[in-house]
Order: C-alpha cells, then structure tokens, then sequence
C-alpha cells in the first residue's frame, strides 16, 4: 500500500505508516529544519516542498505514479483551529485543508487520513466531512490523547479516517450501476456528518483528563533566544507514531482482507 504523506513535519506519520507496513512514497513539507529531518530519516523519499504546488505532474516529475498511490494522509496546519492561536479558522491564510483536498479529488486515493488539533472538532470537522463525503468516502472521526500510548502528556489529537465508496465496491466487483445506488440524499449526509461531529466531541470531553504534562524548563542564551528553538516548534507539531499507529494498522488490515475477496 502506497502513502503520500503530506505536510510531513519531522515524519510522525510517515513513520507510522512505515511501522504499519505502508511504502511511504512521496513527503511533502516547506520548513527547511523539518526537512533537514526528513531527509536524514526517509532517505531516497521525494520531498515536494509546498503542497499547492502538488499534482499529478509534479508527482510523476520526482518519479511517483500518481495512479499508484493508495493513501493521502496529513496533518494540515492546526494554527487556524488550536486553542493555542487565534482561531480564525478558514479566514486564516494557514488553512491549507483546501489544499490537501484538492490533491485527494485530483488523485482520488482508496484512503484519506488527516490530522489536527482536537478543537478541530469545533471549528473545522463539518467542512472537512462534508467535502470528503461529497466526493464519494464514507469517514469516521477519532480524538485520542497520546497518553493513551503511554506518552508521559495528554496531546490529544483528531484524526479523521475516509474510504472511498468505489473502492469498496471495485474490491468486491460491483458495477457502476449498482454504486449509483449508494448515493445518499443531501438530507441524509448532512445528519450524517453532523453526527459524527457530535460524537468526536463526546470523546475530547469524555477523554482521559486526569493526565496532565509535565512543567519544561529551557536554558537561554545570552541573547535571550532559546536553544533549540526549531527542534522544540518540530516537536510541538508532531504527531506521537504510535498514537496513529492502530488506524494504519486497520487500513493495513482491511485492505489484506478484501485483497482475498
């Protein structure tokens, strides 16, 4: 099973995919330190520098089969929905979600799986579901805190899993006529989304809170500046691999059972 993985980071979720027994195809990210990282850690792994650059030529350019590629995955920028900024949402110039769905219509993966802060839910979620679900995947959402892996903080995160309906019924043979028929009244899907909007919310607030992290202390220089300033913003923005890991696992899973169909 072949990932692009998009707005890479250090590789938190490349590296999941990895450990999963996914073939990590292609990376993107901009910031140079994260980069330094990825190619040091994912050596021979095209880096596409800015993910609006990204498409099919682009891809095939840095040697990737476009038709090749199984899952779209990505942790597209949190700054627009994180309690920790301004929450301005879609009118933040940092919403890249456009983007990362335009690459999944363009390419049109058997799988999408993407990544943000858990405010997401609040502010984000519906027009990410919405668009997915447009587009023909059926989705489940996930918020789930890294100490739940055994990670000494709470860190939770939304991860949000899509299916393309076509792949689905491609697996077991079905014709288009008989997938025309699995289209949903307007009605229907947005009661859908709704609810499952509710129920992402219902496990942020039902989550495992006792756990707090820990008070850090960082050692200045004489500028003032802290050491480490861009190993400490990579690491804020990673995800915990094994906080990821079960839903690559099950995708994993899946795809060997309706390879046997």
């Amino acid at each position: 099973m072949n990932a692009l993985e998009l707005f890479a980071g250090i590789g938190g979720i490349a590296l999941a995919e990895q450990m999963a027994g996914m073939n990590v195809v292609g990376l993107s990210e901009i910031e140079e330190f994260p980069i330094t990282i990825l190619k040091k850690n994912f050596p021979g792994i095209p880096i596409l520098n800015d993910v609006r650059k990204i498409n099919k030529q682009s891809l095939r350019c840095v040697g990737i089969d476009p038709k090749t590629i199984n899952i779209i995955s990505g942790g597209f920028p949190c700054q627009p929905f994180s309690v920790a900024g301004k929450r301005k949402g879609k009118k933040d110039d940092r919403d890249l979600w456009p983007e990362m769905f335009r690459i999944i219509k363009e390419i049109k993966p058997d799988w999408v799986v993407g990544e943000n802060a858990a405010n997401f839910t609040n502010m984000g979620l519906d027009r990410t579901l919405s668009d997915l679900e447009d587009e023909g995947y059926e989705t489940r959402t996930f918020v789930l805190p890294a100490c739940a892996v055994g990670a000494p903080h709470q860190r939770y995160r939304t991860f949000i899993v899509a299916n393309s309906i076509s792949f689905r019924w491609r697996r077991m043979g079905q014709s288009q006529e008989e997938r025309c028929l699995r289209k949903f009244t307007q009605n229907s899907k947005t009661k859908r989304w709704q609810k499952k909007r509710e129920n992402a919310v219902h496990l942020l607030l039902s989550g495992t809170k006792e756990i707090t992290s820990g008070s850090r202390k960082f050692r200045r220089n004489d500028d003032g500046l802290s050491i480490g300033v861009d190993r400490l913003r990579a690491l804020g923005n990673a995800v915990v691999p094994q906080q990821i890991l079960p839903i690559f696992q099950g995708i994993v899973s899946i795809g060997k059972d309706t390879n046997a169909l």
